[in-house]
């Protein structure tokens, strides 16, 4: 009786040995089987994001028509700091000879007048131009480089298995994607690498 009590628990030991072999292997492989799951998805999604902000900021074509545009902004800005300049200078100087009555006729001192108030008036429409200018160039580049950077993705989809390349700009189109999805580093490495192309042409 007792061996069978001896040879009984040897089995039971045994077989509560095997099944906890068993459930640790079965749940290790399960959890490395979840996590290639995890990458397999994520990998054959057809969905990636491009960060814009981060996109133009590091795409040296963007930065260069920035710069242009700046430049442009500057001169314009320095032309027509200069014409107010010349405008307040004149300005001061009828109100000073108004306070020292020194026009020969009240006439001479309304035509000046009327001549300052053309000149304020230009200088508005000229500010007026200037800023609608710079509007129209900032859209022309904005077109520019989404006709460049469309382009370059529809080129870029036919090697890659992407169905859909997603624009984020600050978090606010995408609240939460796997970071697998972002392809941001790759497209501006590769477009940076073709403006320093065209660049080596010219």
């Amino acid at each position: 009786m007792k061996n069978i009590s001896i040879v009984l628990n040897a089995i039971l030991f045994v077989a509560v040995a095997a099944l906890f072999f068993i459930v640790l292997s079965d749940g290790s492989e399960s959890d490395d089987g979840a996590d290639q799951s995890k990458k397999e998805k994520v990998q054959d999604y057809p969905i990636a994001y491009v960060n814009t902000d981060s996109l133009l900021m590091n795409y040296e074509y963007a930065q260069f028509l920035n710069e242009e545009l700046l430049r442009k902004e500057e001169s314009s800005r320095a032309d027509f700091n200069e014409r107010a300049k010349v405008f307040q200078d004149d300005m001061r100087a009828f109100q000073r000879k108004v306070q020292n009555n020194a026009f020969l006729s009240l006439e001479r001192a309304q035509k000046e007048e009327r001549r300052l108030r053309e000149k304020e008036q230009e200088l508005q429409d000229l500010n007026n131009q200037l800023s609608n200018d710079l509007m129209k160039q900032q859209n022309q580049m904005n077109r520019e480089l989404r006709d460049t950077i469309t382009a370059f993705l529809k080129e870029y989809t036919k090697e890659q298995p992407f169905k859909l390349v997603l624009s984020n700009t600050m978090g606010d189109n995408i609240l939460f994607a796997h970071e697998a999805l972002n392809i941001t580093d790759e497209v501006v490495a590769i477009l940076n690498e073709r403006y320093k192309g065209t660049q080596e042409e010219e």
